[in-house]
């Protein structure tokens, strides 16, 4: 099959962000194995991976939905040129053989996750622009169309998948499968205990302080106000370090208000996150929604104590005792997360074999559609 023609279609080739990150090795991947693959996408963001051509659509329009149309109708236009014996869709595609599901569906997204606003006025306004916004009309039809066409969806975690099957039930007529994502533990692995010391140190975190970390761009879907009202109710010797994101003021002012700013640091983009999830003592995400967060994959191969909401996918990783119920209950993680740091570090994460996870079930994936391809006659 290696002289089959794939097309791996998404939005922007890059590094950087969970989804793009993946688009990026997957196209190595199937390259490696030696497949033309073109890449699909609006814009490129990173060095052409060996092997694989890009294809650049732009995305053109001075509002978002004008910008998600433009993609999704100039991708399908080139998908339809190629005329490739099987297509990836990692995005807001139109057609596509195999449709990877990221992020999950967008009325479960926005159900569970109008409890990350206040309530009142300000989650009444988040949901009203939601609810108005044309790029989300926009993205509801996408769904629905490929919930209707797809002819393999994958799901990055059993939990995307029952949320995909409550919000399109026509899908459970269809070939729905879950692959995991899989770190790269070439990089994202334990140090020792000397390393440690002298990573945190570099860090400046003294050796007595308690690092509680999270990662998150959305502030306020991963909990963050939540995490700085549980630190409010931890000893001094625990801290809060925040990876990614921006616009912190807000939160700062909480941290303020609360008693804990010198507590708290932010530290907008990390280019070290291996470094990060070491020098902590335990990995927190208390988010609201997550289909399937990469950084608890990333600090449980790096050995951290990890714990998550039970709205995240990735948390089928964890026992049932480092899962909590309520991301927004702050009482109830104080001790959940005084009891996990004292606890000892896990070490090395040992993947469980009977889980598809990482890029080599995708490979098979494309060799089974392939196979199947040229057994009917396509």
């Amino acid at each position: 099959m290696a002289d089959a023609r794939l097309a791996v279609v998404m939005p922007r080739l890059s590094a950087y962000g969970g989804v793009e990150g993946f688009g990026l090795r997957l196209a190595a991947a199937l390259a490696g194995a030696g497949y033309a693959v073109d890449f699909i996408c609006a814009r490129q963001e990173v060095e052409t991976p060996r092997g694989v051509r890009v294809i650049r659509v732009g995305r053109f329009g001075p509002f978002k939905a004008l910008k998600t149309l433009w993609f999704s109708l100039a991708a399908e236009a080139a998908v339809r040129r190629g005329r490739y014996d099987l297509v990836l869709g990692l995005g807001k595609t139109l057609s596509q053989d195999v449709l990877r599901i990221g992020g999950g569906p967008l009325p479960v997204f926005w159900r569970l996750s109008k409890r990350a606003w206040s309530p009142g006025l300000p989650r009444a306004l988040k949901m009203l622009r939601r609810r108005l916004s044309p790029a989300n009309w926009l993205s509801l039809a996408i769904e629905a169309r490929q919930a209707r066409s797809a002819r393999v969806v994958v799901c990055v975690s059993e939990l995307v998948r029952d949320w995909l099957l409550e919000a399109h039930p026509v899908l459970a007529r269809s070939d729905v499968r879950v692959i995991y994502n899989r770190p790269d533990l070439s990089r994202f692995h334990p140090l020792d205990e000397t390393e440690r010391a002298r990573l945190r140190a570099e860090q400046g975190i003294v050796p007595d302080q308690v690092v509680i970390a999270t990662a998150a761009t959305n502030f306020a879907l991963k909990g963050i106000a939540p995490l700085l009202r549980t630190l409010a109710l931890l000893p001094e010797r625990f801290v809060l370090r925040v990876a990614g994101g921006r616009g912190a003021g807000h939160y700062l002012r909480l941290a303020r208000e609360l008693g804990v700013e010198a507590r708290v640091r932010f530290l907008g983009r990390v280019e070290d996150m291996p470094g990060f999830y070491n020098a902590a003592d335990v990995f927190c995400l208390a988010t609201f929604y997550d289909a399937c967060s990469n950084a608890v994959l990333e600090a449980l191969a790096c050995g951290c104590r990890t714990v998550s909401s039970r709205f995240n996918g990735s948390a089928a990783f964890l026992p049932p005792e480092a899962i909590f119920d309520d991301p927004g209950d702050h009482a109830a993680l104080a001790p959940l997360l005084e009891r996990v740091a004292g606890e000892p570090r896990p070490g090395a994460f040992s993947w469980p074999a009977d889980v598809a996870c990482g890029l080599e079930p995708y490979l098979d994936l494309v060799d089974e559609c392939l196979r199947g391809n040229r057994q009917h006659g396509v």
